[in-house]
């Protein structure tokens, strides 16, 4: 039987960014210098298959500090901690590396300068995300107050209207966040915002090829988790671009074969914390039903690469 024929977009950029890449190496090497277990608090990325394959090589993932005994080293998550972790991990004399990405530490860092500056913040996140708990956790409470729609903006009681400034979690939607950065703008005229958009490069460039892609394509897939902010906004941002079937999937056996039936173009992106294997499974799982063309839209070329802790560059 002949198999039809498909056309696969392939986005470019996707998957894996630098502060992904980072967080996964520094719990490598981590266990490459102090031997398992090594502790993690949290997923290290939000991916399954990538933190099963840390666990098979020795990493012990835990929700909170408490977990951890005193003896082994402690790896604090990409997505970033509140200030009290850390502070208890040094009152126990704990060995801990934080692998937060040094984007969202570029947030805490803002946001630490304008509370000096006697600004209280307005954060623009989603609430329970550990990027958005993180950055919150910087400051003392009643200091950050979140807000995830225009709605909000309207509703959020300040302490001085005239005394604000704003930090956004770095994994949103590019276009959503420019209605609620206009909306705090109106309602707050002298509101201080980042020198640089937070929203990080990885995301923004990933959006922006879904956007490139999502025409062309009959249905689109993002390989991804489902706790994935920035897999999640890759799928809206495909809707919202017109692709009239955008999909997320953690996994090739995730892909629902009959919405697929009879179309002739599909769109393939990964949230950042998705490795390259995932993708080439779709591929393959793709393959082994359709004569597959693959054709690439790339809209950005990325070369962005950051230095894992020194603590793990200098001999145990």
């Amino acid at each position: 039987m002949t198999k039809p024929p498909l056309t696969l977009y392939l986005a470019a950029p996707r998957g894996f960014c630098a502060g992904v890449d980072r967080a996964i190496k520094i719990v490598e090497m981590a266990l490459e210098k102090w031997g398992a277990p090594v502790y993690v608090r949290h997923e290290i990325v939000h991916n399954k298959y990538v933190v099963d394959g840390l666990r098979d090589k020795g990493a012990v993932f835990v929700e909170e500090l408490d977990e951890c005994p005193d003896d082994r080293p402690v790896i604090f998550s990409a997505h970033g901690v509140p200030k009290a972790v850390p502070a208890a991990a040094a009152k126990r004399e704990m060995i801990y590396v934080d692998a937060t990405c040094p984007l969202v530490s570029k947030v805490h860092i803002e946001a630490a300068r304008h509370h000096e500056n006697g600004l209280q913040m307005i954060m623009i996140g989603h609430e329970g995300h550990p990027e958005t708990i993180g950055t919150m956790g910087q400051l003392p409470d009643g200091e950050v107050l979140l807000v995830e729609t225009v709605e909000d903006v309207a509703a959020v009681q300040v302490r001085d209207p005239e005394r604000l400034a704003f930090v956004t979690q770095t994994t949103l939607s590019v276009d959503d966040t420019i209605d609620i950065v206009e909306a705090l703008k109106v309602r707050f005229p002298k509101i201080v915002g980042p020198h640089k958009e937070d929203i990080c490069y990885a995301t923004t460039n990933r959006q922006e090829a879904v956007k490139a892609m999502a025409p062309k394509c009959d249905a689109m897939l993002v390989v991804g988790a489902p706790n994935s902010s920035n897999s999640k906004r890759l799928v809206e941002v495909g809707s919202k671009a017109g692709c009239a079937y955008s999909q997320l999937v953690q996994r090739a056996p995730d892909i629902d074969w009959r919405s697929l039936e009879g179309i002739a173009s599909v769109g393939i992106t990964a949230g950042a914390s998705a490795p390259e294997e995932l993708i080439t499974e779709v591929i393959d799982a793709f393959r082994d039903r359709y004569e597959v063309t693959v054709e690439m839209v790339e809209t950005a070329v990325e070369n962005v690469e950051f230095k894992v802790p020194r603590v793990l560059r200098v001999p145990a």
